[in-house]
């Protein structure tokens, strides 16, 4: 089911809510422009052509998270193309802000106005732990031990003084940086506190930095979205992941979508209210993303598990309902 709007979002709480899971912000805060294309985006109006087809224009700003960036990126550019010979083509401004820095960027700057944000749910992602093809000692590993090799608390040196029989050589880790929604899911699904981790690992927007940098350590050790190992499926070697004395289960699609996968995590876009009570161009994206989140090239070709049939008439519903009451 959709989220629809957060009753008395504080700063704190909707950097959080945001954070918790990977998410893009779509649209910003601007006055109008002559052409629409104002920083912020989501300006362009819906006007009827001679024919009385709407005539789309402007352009829609898209800020947030790496995880969600290639699915934005790829509806996007569908979106722009779907136009051709019937409306002009609508201009995109896609940025990796990570989800907290997307909501800075797109929400925070017009907090003042009364904006607040509308998500939806639109895939899944199964969090990847990943180390090096030369790593021979382990193959599967628990949530809890995890957490163990990334908490502040504890903050092993080395492999061996997680587990005797590996070997007595120190870490070297990769993960999200500290603006990633990954970060915050991670951080808080593994090492059990919100926004508490060591500090000593590389930290990145770039998921794919994180892949590079686990394939050139033997004693490398990250986490990245389930899409960017699929992308880099020679480079580095992915675990199955455990809970408690659980069988340890084989990152997939499947395993997300069914649950079984314990690091399985949703992936969101909001929208800004106050945008898309005005502007047809951003009503008909928004249609057109919630539409395109249930395609199978969002497995087949970018490595998410798509939008159920009965998600997609969900979130369609909540825009619908969202769009009239804001008109």
């Amino acid at each position: 089911m959709a989220d629809s709007h957060f009753d008395g979002l504080t700063r704190r709480n909707a950097l959080k809510t945001l954070g918790g899971a990977g998410a893009v912000a779509v649209a910003g805060c601007t006055s109008e422009g002559g052409n629409g294309n104002g920083n912020g985006g989501g300006n362009g109006n819906g006007n009827s052509t001679e024919n009385g087809d709407m005539q789309l224009s402007g352009s829609v700003r898209v800020s947030g998270s790496s995880t969600v960036f290639p699915i934005a990126q790829e509806v996007g550019r569908k979106f722009a193309s779907e136009q051709n010979g019937v409306h002009p083509e609508v201009n995109f401004e896609l940025s990796k802000d990570g989800s907290g820095g997307g909501f800075r960027n797109v929400f925070i700057p017009c907090e003042d106005n009364g904006i607040t944000p509308i998500g939806f749910q639109i895939a899944q992602d199964a969090l990847t732990i990943v180390v090096n093809n030369d790593n021979d000692w382990v193959d599967s590993m628990a949530v809890e031990t995890i957490g163990e090799i990334w908490s502040p608390d504890t903050k092993p040196e080395t492999w061996a003084d997680v587990n005797s029989e590996w070997p007595d050589e120190p870490f070297d880790l990769y993960g999200a940086a500290t603006t990633s929604g990954t970060f915050d899911y991670f951080t808080e699904a593994v090492v059990g506190e919100d926004g508490k981790i060591r500090e000593d690992y590389e930290g990145t927007e770039r998921d794919d930095q994180i892949a590079n940098g686990v394939s050139r350590n033997q004693y490398a050790f990250g986490y990245l979205p389930f899409a960017y190992y699929t992308n880099n499926p020679d480079s580095v070697k992915a675990l199955d992941v455990s809970e408690g004395d659980g069988e340890g289960v084989e990152p997939s699609l499947e395993a997300a979508q069914s649950g079984d996968y314990p690091l399985a995590r949703p992936l969101f876009f909001y929208v800004n209210d106050n945008k898309l009570g005005e502007k047809a161009t951003l009503q008909e994206f928004c249609k057109f993303y919630i539409e395109q989140s249930g395609e199978q090239y969002i497995a087949s070709d970018i490595g998410y598990v798509p939008s159920s049939d009965s998600r997609v008439r969900d979130n369609l519903d909540t825009l619908d309902t969202e769009i009239s009451e804001l008109s």
